[in-house]
């Protein structure tokens, strides 16, 4: 039985805000369960207690931030096939899809545990006092990374586990040291509710305080609204549309104190197909992008919305098989009616302007399911796809726009025209690469991820994972929200002068008693 009320503090409220249910949107199907939107009152309780727990949290140790991350790791994977099921009714996604982004969903929680474990990711920088300095004595100054507050996480429809309730997000600013306040998406409270009744249960079991957790459901914008705007929310993770993205940062701008808003917005992900291997594997390149655009009714960010290539035989050749491709690639379930209709009207929007031409849509379509996706791919040349921005727009589905230069100096110019991106991806043969340098640099500048002959779709959760880029990709590109990078977004430097040993937080203490990796006076040690 799913309990659809709010949890305020690791605790049921009760029932205040109008009632809400969600359909499977395969079928339209009414699911299970009545969901309470949350009112300002909850609000209020609800900040307030994080705010209370923060203090008790920031300086928890990490053995013990370790433990709580671990307990909501196996508390999440215990739920096993009643989360699995309820997330593939709620999302329309396939139950292999679900059950891989369950293991990554409990494998980063487990990462960012052992992060907070080791615990040299606070960055301990120390320089101990010279009182025989000249011409003036040296302060002994010691600064690491502390936690900001309480963080506000919006769950993504597109990943109901990984950047939903426990997510990337939340098990980072845990990590960090951050109560969490999540706002479930409407289009799967179910899967939200279960997720976040495993959170509240792991804290309880190790000691954790309450107000480190809350989940809180609304079926429209009002109380993430007013998450933002509340003073003593101190940061905001979201992942999104570029609409839904810029009206959070509006918001926070609004408040009397200025906050991050870290905000992953979309990406069209351009893929550089280079002649040689254009020339060489035409058919292999189509097979694997047919396969890239469509997976997962191309619902990721990192979709690759746009191809770019020099006219050639090899690209006639790769267009022609790129469409008999798709042509033969099956409907899928989209993630809710609104994903669907809007994926509909940009795609045929855009097919109407001057100068494209379609190569192919999907001819394999399930019409005893509703919110089918139509595979599309399409044809622009190089001239009219600088001169007109809606090209370059993301949209959200299985589409791609193939744009096909003359020449280097038109391709080049392609890639001027774009804003940043999370990811681009470069298709080549080895011996080519060097008379593309110019291009290889451009890819850098407008990108947090560049790519060597592979597909954007696929984020690995790792130390290395950059997922972030330039604006409009995201609202800060110095972050990631994939990796243990992630942890750097909830945190901030502070740095102690002159204090007693004994005052200090361990990780500055002088006999460094958590075995950390610190610089003292400029040299990394363990001493």
């Amino acid at each position: 039985m799913i309990n659809g009320n709010n949890i305020i503090a690791c605790n049921y409220t009760e029932v205040e805000g109008q009632a809400f249910t969600v359909a499977d949107p395969s079928t339209g199907e009414k699911l299970s369960g009545e969901f309470y939107e949350a009112g300002t009152l909850i609000i209020d309780k609800t900040l307030n207690a994080a705010t209370a727990a923060f203090k008790v949290y920031k300086n928890t140790l990490p053995a013990a931030k370790a433990k709580f991350l671990r307990a909501i790791a196996d508390e999440i994977a215990a739920l096993g096939d009643t989360l699995i099921n309820r997330a593939v009714a709620e999302s329309g996604l396939p139950v292999g899809r679900i059950t891989g982004e369950l293991g990554r969903t409990t494998g980063q929680l487990r990462m960012f545990a052992d992060l907070v474990e080791e615990g040299s990711w606070v960055d301990a920088v120390i320089d101990t006092a010279q009182s025989d300095r000249l011409p003036i004595p040296r302060s002994d100054i010691r600064r690491m990374l502390t936690a900001i507050g309480p963080v506000v996480v919006f769950g993504a429809s597109n990943f109901p586990l990984a950047f939903s309730v426990a997510g990337g997000d939340t098990a980072s600013a845990l990590a960090a040291g951050c109560p969490v306040i999540v706002k479930a998406h409407p289009a799967h409270p179910g899967t939200s509710a279960l997720v976040g009744a495993a959170i509240s249960k792991a804290a309880k079991e190790t000691g954790i305080p309450d107000g480190v957790f809350s989940l809180l459901f609304d079926n429209g914008y009002t109380v993430g609204a007013a998450l933002v705007k509340h003073e003593q929310t101190k940061a905001v993770a979201f992942t999104g549309s570029y609409k839904g993205g810029m009206a959070l940062i509006k918001l926070a701008q609004e408040r009397k104190s200025l906050i991050p808003v870290f905000t992953e917005m979309g990406s069209i992900n351009p893929v550089v197909l280079l002649p040689a291997i254009l020339e060489a594997q035409p058919e292999e390149l189509a097979a694997k992008y047919a396969g890239s655009i469509t997976l997962g009714a191309g619902q990721f960010c990192t979709n690759p919305g746009l191809i770019l290539a020099i006219r050639s035989a090899g690209l006639d050749r790769f267009i022609t098989a790129l469409g008999g491709a798709i042509e033969l690639v099956p409907s899928a379930t989209m993630l809710t009616p609104g994903i669907w209709k809007n994926y509909g009207t940009l795609a045929n929007e855009a097919l109407a302007e001057n100068g494209i031409e379609l190569i192919a849509k999907s001819k394999v379509i399930n019409t005893e399911k509703v919110n089918q996706s139509v595979a599309t791919v399409a044809t622009v040349s190089a001239r009219e796809f600088i001169a007109n921005k809606k090209f370059s727009e993301e949209i959200f589905g299985p589409w791609s726009l193939l744009v096909v230069a003359d020449d280097i100096a038109e391709l080049e110019q392609v890639i001027a025209s774009l804003d940043g991106q999370l990811t681009t991806t470069v298709m080549a043969q080895k011996e080519e690469l060097p008379q593309y340098k110019n291009i290889l640099n451009a890819l850098t500048e407008i990108s947090g991820r560049v790519i060597l002959n592979g597909v954007p779709t696929g984020v690995e959760v790792c130390a290395a994972m950059q997922h972030g880029g330039p604006f409009p990709s995201t609202s800060d590109s110095r972050f990631t929200s994939v990796g243990t990078g992630a942890i750097y977004r909830f945190v901030r430097p502070v740095a102690w002068q002159d204090w007693d040993d004994s005052l200090l937080p361990p990780e500055l203490q002088s006999n460094n008693p958590l075995n950390i990796w610190r610089q003292v006076n400029n040299n990394w040690t363990k001493e």
